[in-house]
């Protein structure tokens, strides 16, 4: 029993350090900074998204439903991760327990599948709502829409659940040292002392489902969405369509082009020093600037938001 813990100690640590870029001392610093501001904007504005689309009696399509479950979906995201980045930064010790890694790529990738689908299942909704606007209400009905989001989120946990049963099988080998800001899988696969052949190819398998899937369905709609769109007489309905849709694409090209980077390629063989700075992007960046993407091309949210600012300062007068 006693060599059967040695051996166990022996290929999985007790924690891993994080290495960041405490390899570059001087970049903590400013980096630090950034974090917590976007760290801080990101809760304001997704915590805006979610309680606008909840109180506003003007803001209950289906649109919104996802929206707030995006928004919802990027605040759970940053918190998985930024809090343990910010107090590695602040600290001399930059680990995390064996267990805590566990959790955190566990949780980082259930989110990130659901949110894979939430953004096909967005541009669903805008493809009904433009090219099938009489049958709007009948296809995209309040129930439809929460079996829709409950789909997105037990097939993001069906991702995450594959992910884990296979990652913590692997054995480091009293290796610690991990090149990244936060633990995920590509990152573990990379660590691991074991043939990791298995594990590259079930997370093709997984991107391919969860990412390269529904980005395919997203740009079809998409191609469904132009062509009705030109057929529209009036150019202030092109414009208004365009308008509507656009907020999305931008926000599908944050999360799709940087996840695409990061994970199709074999973990074995990508690079943990590119890595590390995209998953940062897409971690932090892409869930800060979510909220402000929807809000400034969206009049809607802009009038929900000043009618909510309204009544708060009421309140507090």
């Amino acid at each position: 029993m006693r060599s059967g813990n040695k051996s166990l100690l022996e290929y999985n640590p007790e924690n891993f350090i994080l290495l960041g870029v405490s390899d570059r001392p001087w970049l903590e610093l400013p980096l630090f900074v950034i974090l917590l501001v976007s760290y801080i904007l990101a809760m304001l504005g997704n915590i805006a998204i979610i309680l606008v689309s909840k109180l506003d009696t003007q803001l209950q399509s289906p649109m919104y439903i996802f929206l707030s479950h995006l928004s919802f979906l990027d605040l759970c995201y940053t918190t998985t991760t930024v809090p343990q980045m910010l107090f590695n930064m602040g600290s001399s010790m930059k680990t995390i327990s064996y267990g805590g890694c566990t959790v955190q790529y566990a949780i980082f990738h259930w989110l990130g599948g659901t949110e894979c689908i939430v953004l096909a299942v967005m541009a669903l909704d805008r493809y009904v709502a433009i090219c099938e606007p009489l049958r709007y209400a009948i296809i995209m009905h309040r129930s439809r829409c929460q079996q829709l989001v409950a789909v997105a989120w037990v097939s993001g946990f069906g991702n995450s659940l594959v992910q884990v049963a296979l990652t913590v099988q692997l054995p480091f080998c009293g290796q610690r040292v991990l090149n990244n800001f936060f633990c995920e899988v590509p990152a573990m696969i990379k660590l691991s002392c074991a043939d990791t052949a298995v594990n590259d190819a079930t997370l093709s398998v997984l991107v391919a489902f969860f990412v390269l899937i529904p980005l395919a369905l997203i740009l079809l709609s998409y191609g469904f969405i132009a062509r009705a769109v030109l057929r529209i007489q009036s150019s202030k309905g092109r414009h208004k369509a365009f308008g509507t849709c656009s907020s999305h694409l931008v926000v599908v090209s944050l999360f799709y082009l940087p996840a695409i980077y990061m994970y199709l390629q074999p973990p074995s063989s990508y690079s943990q020093e590119q890595g590390k700075f995209i998953s940062l992007f897409y971690s932090i960046v892409t869930p800060t600037l979510n909220p402000f993407i929807y809000t400034l091309r969206n009049k809607d949210v802009k009038g929900a938001l000043r009618r909510l600012l309204e009544k708060t300062w009421r309140l507090c007068r």
